[in-house]
């Protein structure tokens, strides 16, 4: 497991000698990748040398975190590559639609966009196909068409931007290494529960934390270390970083730490 909490600049407390511990970048790229399923592909230029040429790129990941694509020969960006294997996708945070797009997360992967040879590859770029088909069935229908061909990015670097003031580099090593997080799957319906069922306990658990005048409060991510609060108050939008005091990697565990934290919130606010 890749180190935890490396980088906290971006996210608000009301302690600043208060860590609160997060998924490193590493993490935090790795599992948006895993999340979404398509992005925009920038290759260099064949018909305009210099310039960058972008286009929407569906893409699954395999098990290193490599993008997988699924190109025609006939591509615009196909014809880059085939001159230049350098590029770079990026992806935006899937979902939300109250959000502001600025705000959101994305991650930028810089590297070469490799034929996948299935000659040379044998048995592998079987496994490549089979992972690709699994994440865009509809592709079936030509993926096996003679000009249609598959391309593996090897990362070199990726940037990461979790929203305003929360950005960095990643090695292509770092990146490599790193865990998705184990609440992948389940994190979106956590956040659809909590901010339609439980808006009174986020702005407990914001006064507690010590904003003060909270109006709204939010839940915008959560993983397997805590979670990400947006809060309105009277004097704008702010974010807070809230941690678990333990890790919790099954959507029940997250229960039985924020109920638990709700309820010592509401007990604390409740003394004289």
């Amino acid at each position: 497991m890749s180190e935890v909490g490396s980088r906290h600049h971006g996210y608000t407390t009301r302690d600043p000698g208060r860590e609160v511990p997060e998924p490193t970048y590493a993490e935090r790229a790795r599992t948006l990748l895993a999340r979404a399923e398509e992005g925009t592909l920038a290759t260099p230029s064949r018909r305009h040398p210099g310039f960058p040429f972008a286009s929407l790129m569906p893409y699954a990941l395999d098990p290193m975190g490599r993008p997988v694509v699924l190109v025609s020969d006939l591509a615009v960006h196909t014809q880059n590559l085939n001159e230049d294997v350098r590029s770079s996708l990026l992806v935006l945070e899937p979902g939300g639609e109250d959000r502001n797009p600025l705000g959101m997360a994305r991650v930028t992967l810089l590297g070469t966009m490799e034929p996948v040879d299935p000659e040379a590859a044998g048995e592998e770029a079987e496994a490549v196909r089979d992972l690709y088909l699994e994440r865009h069935p509809t592709a079936r229908y030509w993926v096996d068409y003679p000009d249609f061909g598959l391309r593996r990015m090897e990362v070199v670097e990726a940037y990461y931007v979790g929203g305003f003031g929360v950005m960095g580099w990643v090695s292509g090593d770092d990146y490599r290494a790193a865990e998705v997080d184990p609440l992948l799957d389940h994190a979106q319906g956590i956040i659809d529960h909590v901010n339609a069922d439980h808006p009174d306990a986020l702005i407990l658990l914001a006064r507690h934390q010590g904003v003060e005048e909270v109006e709204e409060a939010r839940m915008t991510s959560v993983d397997r270390l805590g979670y990400q609060l947006r809060i309105r108050t009277g004097e704008g939008m702010q974010g807070l970083r809230i941690g678990f005091p333990e890790e919790a990697r099954t959507p029940t565990r997250v229960r039985e730490l924020m109920v638990a934290q709700v309820g010592a919130a509401r007990e604390a606010l409740a003394q004289p």
